[in-house]
């Protein structure tokens, strides 16, 4: 449970009832977890009056963490369950990680700049978060050693999507994934079901794009 003395709760109380629920997401388990998951956290410090705002704020390195609302989008259809293992593609400030690590048994997350990648960790672990590993490596060849995936989150956009992460899905898998030109991206849900692919269009976005190494 959220901690009664947490001054930003009431923020995050605020975030979840204007800017998610109103806009029709309703699942409790991702409710919850935003209502756990300190937000302020994982923002530059000059940005935490923002932190529950409904908007993407910069984190440094030319990269941003997403708005809330889009956290909840993504995460709700992907239906995260409490065994499953979940691939992340763009660590960013570890925000979205430890909301799928609230949902899921193990999280593999998977982040390009070095930078970004040591600060997020360290901060999922001064949270007490045990149940995922990082690593500092180009995302578009995914995370072999672990795979398959019951569900992969890509929190970034390549301009076409990467073979490898379809490959790395479990059978009965999904993964959300934005793609396309930086102006013109549409996030996808894919599904695998008896090696078949379908790939389903659910809104256009704007992304950071996928960069490689």
């Amino acid at each position: 449970m959220p901690d009664k003395n947490d001054k930003y709760l009431h923020r995050r109380e605020q975030m979840i009832e204007n800017q998610i629920i109103r806009r029709g997401i309703n699942d409790k388990s991702v409710l919850d977890a935003l209502l756990k998951v300190e937000r302020h956290l994982f923002v530059p410090t000059n940005k935490i009056g923002e932190a529950y705002k409904d908007h993407p704020i910069p984190i440094g390195a030319g990269q941003t963490i997403s708005q809330p609302y889009i956290v909840a989008y993504m995460t709700e259809k992907l239906s995260v369950q409490a065994h499953h293992k979940v691939l992340e593609v763009g660590t960013g400030c570890g925000y979205q990680t430890a909301i799928l690590c609230e949902l899921a048994k193990q999280v593999y997350t998977i982040e390009l700049i070095e930078e970004l990648g040591i600060k997020a960790g360290k901060i999922l672990q001064e949270l007490n978060y045990s149940n995922f590993k990082l690593k500092i490596d180009d995302a578009h060849q995914g995370w072999q050693k672990f795979a398959p995936f019951d569900r992969i989150m890509v929190t970034c956009a390549p301009e076409n999507i990467p073979n490898k992460l379809i490959e790395q899905l479990a059978e009965g898998g999904k993964m959300i994934i934005p793609a396309g030109k930086r102006f013109n991206q549409e996030l996808f849900l894919i599904e695998k079901h008896s090696n078949k692919i379908t790939k389903k269009h659910l809104l256009s976005v704007r992304f950071v794009p996928m960069k490689q190494a």
